[in-house]
């Protein structure tokens, strides 16, 4: 019977290898890049929205959408003012460092400061691939439920920061905010935390200011 382990470990140290030259073609750009992970609905296209809106008056900026099919997240980062290119993985529930390079390609780089890379809307596989991108950034949402860094610990350890959107519905939904933080920490220890509500704008303050800040040269 043929191995796996050894066949999946290639594709992985091949997708390393290319997510590094993105990396470098980022740097040499001077483009900060962030690659949003949460799952399907959690708020990742409002996010950038928000994003896009706040700080296109300070940054060139970029967003690079990837979904299974349509062009909607896309068009709603377009509408918002950033330059946008979508990519539909064709059933593959990640991006990986090949999509991205493609993208890029479409871009004009010199052009740019701020990209902002939306993954496939999952939270199990766009763990595993790297892109190059500078920061990786974990959205979750109240509704989602706490126990999610517990039944989800691949998408919680290894992300630079994380953002809890949706706290503006914590009155009405269950949601134990220690018990989630707890096991984030377990995971994560010390990682960076946004409460944040993308629609009365608490919180975005406090994320926008992280990404100026890594942003800056």
């Amino acid at each position: 019977m043929p191995k796996r382990i050894p066949v999946v470990e290639n594709i992985l140290s091949a997708n390393d290898q290319l997510a590094q030259q993105n990396r470098q073609q980022l740097d040499q750009a001077g483009i900060f890049a962030v690659n949003l992970m949460a799952s399907p609905g959690a708020g990742k296209t409002t996010l950038i929205e928000h994003t896009v809106q706040r700080l296109a008056g300070e940054y060139r900026l970029a967003a690079i959408d990837g979904d299974i099919a349509t062009s909607i997240d896309a068009d709603r980062a377009a509408a918002a003012g950033a330059t946008a290119i979508q990519i539909n993985t064709g059933g593959q529930c990640h991006l990986d460092a090949v999509m991205l390079r493609d993208a890029l390609q479409q871009l004009d780089l010199h052009q740019l400061d701020l990209l902002l890379v939306e993954n496939v809307g999952n939270l199990v596989c766009p763990a595993d691939f790297k892109l190059g991108t500078h920061k990786n950034v974990l959205i979750a949402s109240i509704p989602e439920g706490d126990d999610k860094p517990y039944k989800y610990p691949g998408m919680y350890k290894d992300v630079d920061a994380l953002v809890i959107n949706k706290i503006d519905l914590l009155p009405y939904i269950d949601f134990d905010m220690d018990y989630f933080r707890r096991g984030v920490e377990l995971l994560n220890p010390g990682l960076v935390a946004f409460p944040i509500s993308c629609r009365t704008a608490q919180g975005l303050d406090e994320w926008l200011l992280w990404i100026k800040t890594n942003a800056s040269p």
